[in-house]
């Protein structure tokens, strides 16, 4: 495939991402990179690069670095924590996945690509009263009323409001 290298470094990280989604994974790595090399000191663009080279080059520990330094410098930005939550789950690191989502739902806590990962990965919440046992029914109950509560339903912009 060829590369435009007349492309910004923004258009090179949209289409990568793009393309990453895609399972296009050496396409993406080209525009990732150039994206990267453009602005080294983009935290966005050096966590994408990281995913790349984690999921397309298989390079754990250059993907870890670079991503924990992307995540030190921007610890604000939720899709930074997905990305590397992503480079776990990718080596097999399930529990680090789960630690680094969670920490993007503490900074964002309506963030959905988030809720989204933990709840494919079948995270389960801590039980509403720690010294019953999971299975005991007034944690059940409690548990239901806790997920009721915690975060509304999406809305779906798609479904005609008549025919509910």
């Amino acid at each position: 495939m060829h590369i435009d290298h007349e492309f910004s470094a923004e258009e090179h990280h949209r289409r990568g991402l793009a393309l990453l989604g895609n399972d296009h994974g050496p396409a993406a790595f080209e525009h990732l990179s150039r994206a990267y090399l453009a602005d080294p000191q983009n935290a966005k663009y050096r966590s994408s690069y990281a995913l790349a080279l984690g999921l397309v080059r298989r390079q754990f520990l250059g993907a870890i670095e670079l991503a924990r330094g992307a995540l030190r410098q921007e610890f604000y930005n939720p899709e930074l924590y997905s990305n590397l939550a992503q480079i776990y789950l990718a080596f097999g690191f399930k529990a680090d996945a789960i630690r680094f989502l969670r920490r993007g739902l503490m900074v964002d806590p309506d963030h959905e690509l988030l809720h989204r990962r933990l709840a494919d990965l079948g995270v389960r919440r801590r039980p509403p009263l720690l010294f019953l046992p999971r299975n005991h029914r007034v944690n059940q109950w409690l548990g239901r009323v806790r997920a009721r509560f915690s975060r509304p339903e999406p809305i779906d912009l798609m479904r005609d409001p008549q025919s509910a």
